[in-house]
């Protein structure tokens, strides 16, 4: 079946090139024009992805996300016309799976979209992906799509669950932050190092709330690794 996405954007000629863009690859799409319509779309019939505006009047996309995150980790793409690292770091810091910035490309952002749909939603493990990735007490199913610390379940956006997934596949190795997006995100689609970073940030504030302090180090200069997880 065809993926389901909402478009939230207070700008009518932006919802209907998103749509547009989205339907031609294949997609199904529905359009609201503020935030309070959107939860309630989302209360009605849950999207497999929302495209959410941050600037739309009333009701923004942040406190849109901050209350979708509250009941629902449906994957968010945010929209926004200004490129503040603030609202990049807010955005992805409360629970979005990737940022936009307007004007933007129509393909790239299907492109993003297709990116964290296959993230959110795996094809069919194969027999390598029914087995379990653990250090420390953290642990990680990529056929269940779960993840665990010392029994306690983590809840992880399907970027960070990737992120970390490479973090374990090669648990004594250095990763720049090449490496580290390159798990998660198609070669073709540039990352700033603040994204990276944020994603970074949010993982292990996460697994700090499961009670592992030491997830993920910085090698200053080079990039991160995996912790003890201990």
């Amino acid at each position: 079946m065809p993926h389901h996405i909402l478009v939230a954007d207070d700008d009518p000629h932006i919802r209907e090139v998103i749509c547009f863009a989205l339907e031609k690859a294949g997609m199904k799409t529905q359009a609201v024009a503020d935030g309070a319509a959107a939860l309630q779309a989302i209360g009605r019939r849950a999207p497999d992805l929302v495209v959410l505006d941050i600037g739309m009047p009333e009701m923004d996309g942040l406190e849109v996300c901050r209350r979708l995150r509250h009941t629902s980790d449906v994957p968010v793409l945010f929209l926004s016309a200004r490129d503040d690292e603030i609202d990049r770091i807010l955005g992805l810091e409360m629970g979005g799976d990737d940022y936009v910035t307007k004007p933007f490309s129509p393909r790239e952002l299907v492109a993003r979209v297709n990116v964290i749909l296959r993230r959110a939603r795996p094809a069919p493990a194969e027999p390598t992906d029914d087995r379990q990735f653990a250090q420390g007490k953290l642990a990680l199913a990529p056929a269940s799509h779960s993840a665990s610390f010392d029994g306690k379940p983590i809840a992880l956006t399907g970027i960070e669950f990737s992120i970390l997934k490479g973090f374990l596949a090669r648990p004594t190795h250095v990763l720049d932050r090449d490496a580290v997006m390159a798990n998660a995100y198609a070669a073709n689609i540039h990352v700033a190092d603040r994204t990276v970073d944020s994603h970074i940030r949010n993982i292990r504030a996460k697994l700090a709330a499961a009670g592992c302090l030491d997830a993920i180090e910085t090698v200053h200069g080079v990039g991160f690794r995996l912790g003890r997880c201990g």
